[in-house]
């Protein structure tokens, strides 16, 4: 019988099996990758991001007196609770943020709205020592502006990262 096919061999039932159970394991391996990231959308990253950036702001401005979140974080200068908002705060809102921003995994999304909120209420804790009576009966000095900042960017990072992973369908 003559060869019909311009010398080429017709490809048999066996070889386009083959080829579709491939793009099947292409497709699930897309799918598997899929399912492991976030699509944030250009406005929902660039305010995430400013987040961050009004988050570091308030870390550099004073929180207990005259000193400075980082260096609440770094010396434990203005107590503990100060130091705990101020270790959340950084792990969670610039580190854990930047990564979520970065890798686009759907897990880090989850450490941002859970820390956020853990964060959150450290910082209003934070506040509460700053504000209430000492063991020696005087009242603090009040928060500084940048446990103020550090606060709202906090809650604003928690909301964001909250309505992010709650997006799932």
């Amino acid at each position: 019988m003559p060869d019909t096919t311009g010398g080429h061999e017709a490809r048999s039932e066996a070889d386009a099996a083959t080829d579709v159970d491939g793009l099947a394991a292409e497709i699930d391996q897309v799918g598997a990758r899929t399912a492991r990231t976030v699509v944030l959308g250009q406005q929902r990253a660039v305010t995430i991001a400013l987040a961050v950036l009004l988050l570091v702001a308030g870390l550099l401005l004073p929180w207990v007196g005259e000193i400075s979140g980082w260096q609440v974080l770094v010396t434990g200068d203005g107590g503990a609770i100060p130091r705990l908002f101020a270790a959340t705060a950084t792990l969670v809102g610039v580190v854990g943020s930047v990564l979520a921003l970065l890798t686009r995994r759907w897990w880090l999304t989850w450490v941002g709205a859970v820390g956020g909120w853990f964060a959150s209420v450290d910082g209003m804790l934070a506040v509460w020592s700053q504000q209430s009576s000492a063991a020696t009966g005087t009242v603090g000095g009040g928060p500084g502006a940048g446990m103020i900042l550090s606060i709202i960017a906090m809650v604003v990072l928690a909301v964001l990262w909250m309505r992010t992973a709650w997006s799932r369908t």
